[in-house]
């Protein structure tokens, strides 16, 4: 099974390495890397070019946002299993996409996801946040439920029959995308009960509580839009469901 990945950045020369370097430690021997810039203006790209051959597809262009960046990377991909990796996140170690690979065919699965762990800006290896994300259920959803979306790996015909990202959406297309693709569409997903991803602290999403209140409509919008209805505290329980991830390390 031929995997691509997909790096999507902009004014990334601080932590594009790092990321790059992790995807190229995988011990996994098919694997298509495409790396899609936002026409930045400092060392980025050039850092890109340094791999050489290494990095299967680059593009540095202006583009209409992230979740453009990501459907852009997507449309170039020619491999069966799509994951996407953000230029601030690196792989937890060697094995995760023959992990990954493995799961999806022992469990004959459309996608798979795993655990995540947000860390320090600077030292990746000093742990802040722990995501467990616990094993699927119909209509977890409905209680406030998501997979941390750098951990979620989907085959490419899974995009090709439902769709890309919703590029109308500014914080919340990953989430309108997996509520599409699981919840309303039902394909089959299989939970990798591993820490897949160290992500460094930050993001658009948790960057204000403006954004932060931006991200519960577009939310909200992303069940409407759908032809969903979420039961009243559904969208509450979203954000609620973060606290456990300050207490339980492990």
């Amino acid at each position: 099974m031929k995997v691509s990945l997909i790096t999507v950045c902009y004014q990334a020369e601080q932590t594009i390495a790092a990321c790059i370097d992790s995807v190229l430690s995988q011990d996994y021997p098919d694997i298509e890397y495409i790396i899609i810039d936002g026409n930045s203006s400092d060392r980025t790209a050039e850092i890109v070019r340094s791999y050489g051959e290494r990095i299967s597809v680059f593009v540095s262009e202006k583009d209409a946002g992230i979740y453009d960046a990501m459907n852009k990377g997507i449309l170039r991909a020619t491999g069966e299993l799509v994951g996407i990796l953000n230029a601030d996140d690196l792989y937890a170690y060697p094995g995760v996409i023959s992990d990954v690979v493995r799961t999806i065919r022992e469990q004959q699965a459309d996608a798979v996801y795993g655990d995540l762990v947000y860390v320090d800006e600077k030292d990746t290896t000093c742990v802040k946040r722990y995501w467990k994300s616990g094993a699927y259920k119909d209509g977890s959803f409905r209680w406030g439920w998501m997979p941390p979306h750098p951990t979620f790996f989907v085959k490419r015909a899974c995009y090709e029959q439902y769709g890309l990202f919703n590029t109308s959406f500014r914080i919340s297309a990953d989430y309108e995308m997996m509520l599409r693709l699981i919840h309303k569409n039902r394909i089959r997903v299989a939970y990798l009960p591993k820490v897949l991803i160290r992500m460094r602290l930050g993001g658009v999403s948790n960057a204000s509580v403006q954004n932060r209140v931006l991200g519960n409509r577009e939310d909200r919008r992303a069940w409407e839009l759908n032809g969903l209805k979420p039961w009243f505290f559904t969208l509450y329980m979203k954000p609620l469901r973060k606290i456990r991830q300050f207490i339980f390390r492990s």
